[in-house]
């Protein structure tokens, strides 16, 4: 079997990998459980850092983006696993909500890295997307964490948490909708222009 060969499967594996950690995550929720020893905890660490040198490890007969998306993969991993470990262990709604922003940071460390594939306004928009993808998920771990870490009054600053959330992704959606017009030129792009100002509310 040919090095290429190899270097595609290893890729390919990784990247199932990856994108298998970010779908089972998105399943859990963010209500309390029994917290982790700290025994536990430090076990939990170790854990990751083995791991993570394995992942990284198996990069390197990698070249190009292919060996940059791996060593994103590998990191993102490594920091997410370390996350999820201090949410069990400080098991407060804070640690939960940072948990599914280390989540949804590695995976938009990895898109971007998966972007430098592409070029010109293809590129531009995807990297768009990817930031756009992970300031909503940023701003969905907020309104979770709010909603369960103010009880009192909950129903005032989920409202309010829940207004920044989607004044921030209607922010991010602009963007991509803007960096997407770049692809056209005249009248055409100015329409496009015009149309996404008007859909997101811009001046």
């Amino acid at each position: 079997m040919s090095k290429l060969m190899i270097a595609l499967f290893i890729t390919a594996g990784l990247s199932i990998a990856g994108s298998g950690s970010a779908q089972t995550y998105a399943a859990r929720n963010t209500s309390p459980s029994t917290p982790m020893t700290k025994d536990n905890y430090a076990t939990a660490k170790k854990d990751a850092d083995a791991q993570y040198k394995i992942d990284k490890d198996a990069c390197s007969s990698l070249n190009g983006n292919a060996k940059d998306i791996c060593v994103a993969e590998a990191k993102g991993k490594d920091n997410a696993a370390k996350a999820d470990a201090q949410a069990s262990y400080a098991n407060t709604p804070k640690a939960r909500e940072s948990a599914r922003v280390a989540h949804a940071k590695a995976t938009h460390d990895v898109s971007i890295e998966k972007c430098d594939d592409l070029a010109g306004n293809r590129k531009d928009v995807c990297v768009k997307e990817a930031k756009a993808a992970f300031v909503s998920a940023k701003a969905d771990a907020k309104v979770d964490r709010v909603a369960v870490d103010t009880r009192k009054d909950a129903t005032a600053k989920q409202a309010e948490a829940s207004k920044e959330a989607t004044a921030d992704k209607r922010d991010a959606d602009y963007k991509v909708a803007i960096e997407k017009c770049d692809a056209l030129a005249g009248p055409a792009k100015d329409t496009c222009v015009s149309n996404a100002k008007v859909q997101y509310g811009k001046s």
